[in-house]
């Protein structure tokens, strides 16, 4: 039978979830069929306790065995491995981005704002910085992963029970609730290269038993330090850690093709993801030239001291290699504490209380700052490329050698390269209480959770310090000397034109909760269960602006600050009613009253039938409200980078006379203005399942669905914004063509658009195998199928499934149709070896359906290798040895085969490979390890 009932003397406390898994229903099969004794346990996604454990939503629960196999170091990196997840996830190689530092789930491609985090059934104050200075997440990083008991993910979009806002989805990491004994781990970790070392250890203590001694408590702590690996180390690897692009086919000069942004040598480029100057970015940049009066530039000495790169300038000049400078993964440093203390109060109640800690400090390089380029602040756009704003080399300066005022680009590689440490404290603390009263199971309690971040940042120039120490002969620390000159400058010089910059970003969440849940009467099929329950909280976020940048005065940074507090009242209730022994029929219904705002009624219903023991259908149909949060409708702004297609000088994807390639994925700056006025998100999701167990060995699960979300918030249209007057461009206008200069900056507002709608179906499966004195054999597979991905922002419906995607929407890591992983398990004796693949699947090099290829070369062709990101896969093995029955021995490789990661030349969040494959950029990866426990 596919639903067992259960006797609690049969299962270890905190155990009973976990058979929520379709290979856990096979596992107990002999040993639960016969059971007699009902009891009930709760199922993630209902606050009804029940005697069966699947409902009418698909819940995917991952034991703490399965998380271990993966060999995977954090649980945010295990999370995205998930093929639930999608576009938009935040990875830490986004180091330098506005969520620089953090990791996030964006779970069906919608965002990490639109998935919903709990720990142990509880919400997280959100992470300080808001990726893309707008969208609110939950940094996964915080999480201490041994503490991990298990993982649910109710993949059904938004929910009733937990929150309105979760319109993707909810995942629900549930820590330990009691243990006894001593544990204790370490581990070394070491890529193919020998670098990225990591080192972890844990250790967990726990005394008293709640059934006897009336308490439970115990500690958990978790520390690591994982050292940086650079881009550069991985020039062994083809385009990995190579700027240069031309021996893959590639036109050498990024203005020959469409768009290149990690490959390009395009002075003055602007990353979208960081908001910053890359003067050049990864590939070749300016070492320092001048331009002249025929509008060449003229190298200045000291270039000849730099590797050639292959590659000529066609305005002349000299170019270098920037990528030693680049991470390719940070460093980091990190110490987890959880603690949990249960007492029992009286036969009826008992008083649990959870104390978290987490800090965190990460350090990415980037590279050098230029001198030149375009940026905005709440003030408007500032142009350091062109026109009275351009950065120039004062006639009086002593490197100049044609004695007028001239325009320079320069890479500071005086400066060094750009750094950026952020700091990330997380607090929190919860008490309640939890027990029977009459025909009532009660739970209440109290919940405090904040972050405190500071994010630190060198090797940025300061714009008006720049001009000062390049033209003012009177400048208070003289002349900033550049080129072959540079070792003439001061420490109080650098001081002066590159002072350290800092922001500071906190979030709070304070709430009080209380939920109760009975039997009302026995139905056929069982007892009609109703529960209910309310919540208050009130959660806030600050984040200042980066030092400098709310004057628009450092080259190449976007400006972001926000504040706000919001305060919402909440009421639910639940009822699920087993009609009859086949069918059972549930809904729940919540009201979420902002305070000063909108109020929320979100419904929710299932069904889910029987018609034969070894298969269950289901079906259940949400409602989803999200309100704007403090960085959409609060105070504050963001000046941050997009890639647009520039409607005067690419019409309809193709560059006008006179007008390059690059014209058509321009990297604009956008600066947005909070907007009091938007109205709150809204959706509607759909999905149908089937469960068979055709075998008391054999699981399989296929559900498809479908969410809608609209009333969007959104950035406003670039197009419409740049009509209305309120862009800025350059002075290189086209022949014949008044105000038609290279785009640089526009103004819009935060606006509702009209929808997206994703749809797609989820199958998985599980087999368990006895093969006697050779052990057992696990397999299991789950895949994931998007089979559309449509978006309206007003001006017509786009197609982003199997596409490189709109950055706005999915971080330019793309949109792929299809992920899956397949497990393999086998248990002998007291060896355990495991091995996970990883599947993603391929997508065209399109902004969206339907577009022209991304890396296309101006002529038109395409570039050698197609318009199309190759599919991808890794392999990972971990294998176990328990020497003792407290010792255990621990290995894995990650990407046992070396698989490099395909080439991509559009993505903004990598140099040269997508998010998606890194591990196919660091290569293959070793961790060994110990573990001992005694009870």
């Amino acid at each position: 039978m596919i639903y067992k009932t259960l006797r609690r003397a049969s299962l270890p406390a905190g155990i009973a979830l976990i058979l929520a898994s379709p290979l856990a229903f096979a596992q107990e099969t002999e040993t639960e069929q016969d059971a007699t004794t009902l009891d009930r346990i709760e199922v993630t996604g209902s606050n009804i306790p029940r005697t069966q454990l699947e409902t009418s939503s698909p819940v995917q629960v991952i034991s703490r065995e399965q998380i271990d196999r993966t060999g995977k170091a954090t649980i945010a990196e295990f999370l995205q491995t998930l093929t639930a997840d999608g576009a938009g996830s935040i990875p830490k190689s986004f180091g330098t981005g506005f969520a620089g530092g953090g990791a996030g789930i964006s779970l069906r491609g919608l965002g990490a704002s639109s998935t919903l985090v709990l720990l142990n059934g509880r919400r997280i104050a959100p992470y300080g910085l808001a990726d893309d200075g707008q969208k609110v997440f939950t940094d996964l990083s915080v999480i201490p992963m041994d503490a991990v008991e298990r993982v649910e993910v109710l993949k059904d979009g938004a929910s009733a029970i937990y929150g309105s806002d979760a319109i993707a989805g909810v995942v629900n990491i549930i820590l330990r609730r009691d243990f006894t004994g001593v544990t204790g781990k370490a581990s070394y970790g070491i890529s193919g290269d020998s670098d990225g070392n990591a080192r972890k250890a844990s250790f967990t203590a726990g005394i008293g038993n709640l059934a006897e001694d009336d308490f439970n408590a115990f500690v958990s702590i978790d520390v690591s330090k994982t050292d940086g690996i650079a881009i550069s180390d991985r020039r062994n690897r083809k385009w990995i850690g190579n700027g240069d692009l031309s021996p893959y086919g590639y036109l050498p000069f990024g203005g020959s093709q469409f768009f290149n942004l990690v490959g390009n040598i395009i002075p003055g480029v602007i990353d979208p993801d960081t908001g910053e100057l890359l003067a050049g970015n990864a590939t070749n940049s300016p070492v320092g030239n001048i331009r002249g009066p025929d509008g060449q530039y003229v190298s200045l000495p000291g270039c000849e001291e730099f590797p050639d790169v292959g590659v000529t300038d066609p305005n002349g000049g000299c170019l270098w290699e920037t990528q030693q400078f680049r991470s390719l993964t940070p460093s980091e440093e990190f110490g987890n504490f959880f603690a949990r203390a249960t007492f029992k109060l009286s036969d009826s109640f008992d008083l649990y209380s959870e104390v978290g800690y987490s800090k965190k400090k990460n350090v990415f390089y980037n590279t050098p700052s230029g001198v030149s380029g375009s940026w905005g602040y709440p003030g408007g756009p500032v142009n350091a490329s062109s026109g009275p704003g351009a950065t120039v080399l004062g006639a009086l300066h002593p490197d100049n050698p044609l004695g007028v005022d001239a325009r320079l680009r320069y890479a500071a590689f005086d400066v060094g390269p750009r750094v950026t440490r952020n700091t990330n404290e997380f607090r929190r603390f919860l008490v309640g209480a939890k027990g029977n009263w009459g025909e009532w199971d009660i739970d209440t309690a109290y919940l405090h959770s904040s972050t405190a971040l500071v994010n630190e940042r060198d090797g940025f120039l300061r714009y008006s310090a720049v001009r000062t120490a390049l033209t003012d002969p009177n400048s208070p620390v003289g002349w900033w000397r550049i080129g072959d000159d540079a070792d003439l400058n001061t420490q109080e010089l650098y001081d002066f034109i590159s002072p350290t910059i800092h922001a500071n970003a906190s979030t709070t969440l304070n709430m009080i909760d209380f939920k109760a849940s009975r039997a009302l009467m026995d139905l056929k099929g069982g007892p009609l269960g109703l529960a209910v329950g309310a919540e208050y909280r009130r959660q806030s976020a600050k984040l200042s602006p980066q030092s400098f940048t709310d004057q628009g005065d450092i080259i190449g940074l976007g400006y972001s600050a926000y504040g706000g507090v919001q305060k919402v009242a909440v009421a639910y209730a639940e009822i699920a009613a087993p009609v009859t022994e086949t069918l059972e029929l549930s809904g729940a219904f919540r009201v979420d009253k902002y305070q000063g705002g909108d109020t929320a009624t979100t419904p929710k219903l299932g069904v889910k039938w029987n018609p034969a023991d070894w298969i269950a259908l289901r079906a259940s149909y949400a409602e989803g409200f999200r309100a704007p949060n403090p960085a959409e409708n609060g105070d504050g702004g963001l000046a941050g980078f997009s890639t647009v297609r520039d409607p005067v000088r690419c019409p309809g994807g193709v560059p006008a006379p006179g007008a390059t390639a690059a014209d058509c994925g321009v990297n604009l700056a956008i600066i947005t203005t909070p907007n009091p006025d938007l109205e709150p998100e809204e959706s509607k999701s759909y999905n149908i399942g089937i469960v068979l167990e055709p075998t008391s060995s054999t699981t399989m699960t296929f559900d498809a669905w479908r969410i809608k979300r609209t009333n969007e918030i959104n950035q406003g249209d670039t197009e419409e914004a740049l009509a209305a007057g309120r862009g800025v461009r350059g002075d290189n206008d086209l022949p014949g063509i008044p105000n038609s200069g290279t785009l640089l900056a526009v103004s819009v507002d935060y606006i509702n658009s009209s929808y997206t709608q994703v749809e797609g179906f989820d199958f998985d499966i599980n087999q368990r195998f006895d093969m006697g004195r050779f052990g057992k054999l696990g397999l299991d597979l789950q895949w994931s199928r998007l089979r559309s991905f449509e978006r309206d922002d007003g001006t017509g419906v786009v197609e982003y499934a199997g596409t490189h995607g709109n950055c706005d929407v999915t971080n330019c890591i793309g949109t792929p149709k299809d992920r899956a992983n397949f497990g393999a398990t086998w248990d002998v004796g007291r060896f355990s070896l495991s091995s996970v693949v990883n599947y993603i699947g391929s997508f065209k090099n399109v902004a969206f359906e339907g577009d022209t290829c991304a890396n296309s070369f101006a002529d038109g062709t395409d570039a050698p290798r197609g318009c199309r990101i190759p599919s991808f896969y890794t392999i990972d093995l971990s294998g176990r040895w328990k020497a003792t029955d407290s010792f255990e021995v621990f290995a894995s490789v990650l990407n046992v085969t070396d698989k490099i990661a395909p080439l991509d030349p559009l993505t903004y969040g990598a140099v040269n490979y997508n998010p998606l494959h890194f591990s196919g950029a660091v290569g293959r990866y070793y961790t060994v390890g110990a573990k001992f426990s005694f009870n």
